[in-house]
């Protein structure tokens, strides 16, 4: 285990932050000086490095101390604590600061750094305290005038293992407890094929260019011959992700049990169909079963106030209840959902919530996000949080950066499909977890303006796409079963976008940075002592890149770009 970091730095004009090795500074008339240096890089990622350095005096006792030395491959440093730092080209100086300038015969000290590197990142092979090299042994800079006879008088001291705290910018507070999460995902292709084994690793997976999803949303057709489709994707990611859930949204129920006798239009469900119907649902979830697939959620529409000339079907909210109070126990081995409408309109939701009966045999409220925060329902959804029933956004796509068939979609590094990701997606995945709102599923997970490529406008097919790295921010480390907790913000981080979670032993941050500017060296206080932090960045020009951290304590030391998404991963 690594000692917690203090994060004392300084910057002298025209040089970066930078510590490695311990010079010692003799008092008048000291016999002997002497050094030796242990550099260890820690930790290594593209295109930066961490590096602990440890000096151990082996002359007279110091008051004060400066390590000098040369990189050898245009190494940089850009973040340094226990010590005061300057580089100047190759040459880095490092200098004690106001607690750890004693260090008794044979004690050590200790600090570290963060720095660049391209192409290698050869260790320093010598290094000088005080203008002494470092050899491991001891050289006399005046002549003694008698024998020592006796020990040092001075106590051996070390350096302390944290220095003061900093007053911080993001306090978590996890007292204070919110909404436990279910997830993050999106929706398989509704009426064409399916994810290959392949593209459902990619969007389910926890490793390397992986999105960690944790939702997959499917259709359920009414003519049963068809429910085979999806099949193999849906096994694929019950099994390659991590406790992933389904939902299964119907679009409509046969021609023949509707008011206008076709599957497209709107048209209402019979009365006299609602049981062939509930058991039409039930028979889907035992299919899905038989095949090893666990259905987790069954809505029982999707979008009933909407009737495009596409698969529909058009209910009301009494409709909804009447049917959820006297026919949704006969769905069983899963949960229902009530009731995905276009913009989460409470009226196709309240008559359930209000009902003891039908609410005790639903499981969520759904709902889109299209034109919700226009009509001020992106907010906490009071009824259903007294009734606790989690809400979730269960489908949204917005595309307008660009047009179908431009390449800009392909283009990482397109400035307006980065500003509408950012400004547009993932805002909203903020807003909504400000909402208490427990899970957010994007629509198609495999399309041009989507999360991974699906050949067209450019696109490679199953290549993971910027908005996939940006939404994955969230997906891939506040995982399901974790707890959002309060925290406060400094006027320093006020430009900042925060939500945090707390789960599987660790406390998780999201950063979102809209604004034009970095906020540099932002400090998290967390409620404890914290051993590991790690950062990962998404921006228009990073996917997903380790950043550099500090640590001292229960403080954490970021800097967040402008323009950018983050994620803080803090281990007590």
């Amino acid at each position: 285990m690594r000692k917690p970091r203090a994060t004392i730095a300084a910057v002298a004009s025209g040089t970066v932050l930078a510590a490695v090795g311990v010079a010692a500074a003799l008092p008048a008339g000291a016999a002997a000086a002497g050094c030796a240096v242990a550099y260890t890089v820690s930790s290594q990622w593209q295109g930066g490095f961490g590096a602990d350095v440890t000096v151990t005096n082996l002359g007279d006792p110091l008051t004060s101390w400066t390590l000098g030395w040369s990189f050898g491959a245009g190494q940089t440093v850009t973040q340094a604590w226990n010590t005061t730092l300057t580089q100047s080209g190759a040459a880095v100086t490092a200098k004690n600061v106001s607690y750890n300038g004693s260090v008794a015969t044979n004690g050590s000290v200790s600090f570290g750094f963060n720095a660049s590197w391209t192409g290698s990142n050869p260790a320093p092979t010598s290094f000088t305290v005080n203008g002494v090299s470092c050899t491991g042994g001891t050289t006399p800079t005046t002549a003694p005038t008698t024998t020592p006879t006796t020990a040092p008088t001075t106590t051996p001291t070390t350096a302390p293992t944290t220095g003061p705290s900093a007053t911080p910018d993001i306090t978590v507070n996890t007292a204070t407890k919110y909404q436990t999460i279910d997830g993050f995902g999106s929706a398989v292709s509704i009426w064409g094929g399916a994810w290959s084994t392949a593209e459902t690793q990619t969007l389910v997976g926890s490793g390397t260019n992986q999105l960690g999803l944790s939702i997959v949303r499917t259709g359920i057709s009414p003519v049963s011959s068809e429910w085979a489709t999806q099949v193999s994707a849906l096994k694929t990611a019950k099994a390659s992700g991590s406790n992933v859930k389904i939902l299964a949204s119907p679009w409509t129920a046969p021609a023949a049990w509707k008011t206008n006798n076709s599957r497209i239009n709107g048209g209402k469900l019979k009365t006299d169909y609602y049981d062939d119907y509930a058991n039409l649902l039930n028979d889907y979830v035992t299919y899905m079963k038989n095949q090893g697939v666990t259905i987790d959620v069954v809505s029982i529409q999707n979008e009933p106030d909407w009737h495009p000339a596409y698969d529909s079907m058009d209910w009301s909210g009494d409709e909804l209840r009447n049917f959820v109070r006297d026919q949704g126990a006969k769905i069983k081995n899963t949960k229902l959902m009530v009731a995905e409408a276009v913009n989460l309109n409470y009226s196709y939701t309240d008559p359930t919530l209000n009902d003891a009966t039908a609410r005790t045999n639903i499981g969520y409220i759904g709902g889109h996000l299209y034109g919700t925060e226009d009509s001020g329902r992106l907010k906490p959804y009071a009824l259903a949080d007294q009734y606790n029933k989690p809400v979730w956004m269960t489908e949204w796509n917005f595309h307008e950066a660009a047009s179908d068939t431009s390449t800009a979609w392909a283009d990482g590094g397109n400035q307006a499909v980065w500003d509408e990701t950012l400004d547009d997606v993932i805002r909203t995945v903020n807003k909504s977890m400000e909402s208490n709102w427990t899970a957010y599923i994007w629509w198609y997970g495999k399309r041009f303006y989507s999360f991974i490529g699906d050949g067209t406008a450019g696109t490679t097919t199953g290549a993971v796409l910027k908005r996939g790295y940006a939404f994955a921010q969230y997906a891939k480390y506040v995982r399901p079963g974790d707890q959002r907790v309060a925290l406060t913000k400094s006027s320093k981080a006020s430009p900042l976008e925060v939500t945090a979670y707390q789960g599987g032993g660790k406390i998780k941050l999201v950063i979102l940075n809209r604004s034009n500017s970095a906020v540099t060296n932002a400090v998290i206080q967390a409620p404890q002592t914290i051993t590991k932090a790690e950062d990962y960045l998404t921006s228009r020009t990073a996917n997903a890149a380790g950043q550099a951290t500090s640590v001292n304590g229960g403080q954490v030391t970021v800097s967040i770009p402008a323009r950018s998404i983050s994620t803080v991963v803090l281990t007590p």
